[in-house]
């Protein structure tokens, strides 16, 4: 078989006749042109669903975020106050035992009580080793100047201490050799509350005399002894209710010059 005929299309009785696209306000909606509007709905449906959706949670995300990093930061601050607040406590406990160790060497009422009675056992154990001839040292007189502790406010012991310390000062007198007399007061140093010599003086005691077998009187042989006289201070912190006390003179006090 064979072909000798030439293909003629317009004959063919309109098979391949234009087919018929939808028209919309004057537009025809070829494959083309349908595929541009189908992408540009795509297009638009996407910033659509951006702007109504995505950025909305996108912003949600990022303020989350942004209190998750304040959170954060507040812990950490915390974590950092805890530890400063630890470290201010155990520098309080510190400063406490300071004090407590700094108080215990001042005196108080006490200590005032039976400082008689320790002045008068130190004298005594220095007498212990003696012979039965030997002179004894002993304490002639003990009398405090007032009942009650003066505040310190001379600046004798310096300014920062006026209003911070009382004091109750004892008028002391020793008779015994100059040994003796050294001994007791390097054992007052030692005493626990925290004692002050002032105004010391001394002088030879007299001669103590001995009657023999003829029954005449002549002088004792042995170490002199020596008199002494010295005033004894005691220091005291004041107590809360002292400290109060003067605060409230002291405003009362400038209050009245001011008027």
């Amino acid at each position: 078989m064979t072909v000798s005929e030439d293909f003629n299309f317009t004959d063919q009785g309109g098979e391949f006749e234009e087919q018929n696209y939808p028209v919309v306000f004057g537009v025809t909606f070829t494959p083309k042109i349908g595929g541009i509007v189908a992408g540009v709905l795509g297009i638009a449906g996407g910033l659509w669903m951006v702007l109504n959706m995505v950025m909305p949670a996108w912003k949600t995300f990022g303020e989350q975020q942004s209190k998750a990093n304040d959170l954060r930061t507040q812990i950490e601050e915390k974590k950092s106050s805890i530890k400063s607040i630890d470290k201010v406590k155990a520098e309080l406990a510190e400063a406490k035992k300071q004090q407590i160790q700094v108080l215990s060497v001042f005196a108080n009422e006490k200590t005032l009580d039976t400082l008689l009675l320790d002045l008068n056992r130190l004298i005594e154990s220095g007498n212990v080793k003696l012979g039965a001839n030997d002179e004894r040292a002993k304490l002639r007189r003990f009398v405090p100047q007032s009942e009650k502790p003066e505040v310190i406010n001379d600046g004798y012991f310096g300014e920062l201490v006026n209003g911070k310390l009382k004091r109750s000062s004892i008028n002391v007198d020793i008779v015994g050799t100059y040994e003796q007399i050294q001994s007791i007061l390097r054992n007052i140093e030692r005493l626990q509350p925290l004692l002050i010599v002032k105004d010391y003086q001394s002088q030879l005691a007299p001669t103590p005399v001995i009657t023999d077998e003829a029954g005449n009187q002549i002088p004792k042989l042995g170490p002199a002894q020596i008199n002494t006289s010295f005033e004894l201070q005691a220091l005291m912190p004041l107590n809360t209710e002292e400290v109060e006390a003067l605060a409230k003179a002291e405003k009362d006090k400038k209050s009245a010059k001011k008027k």
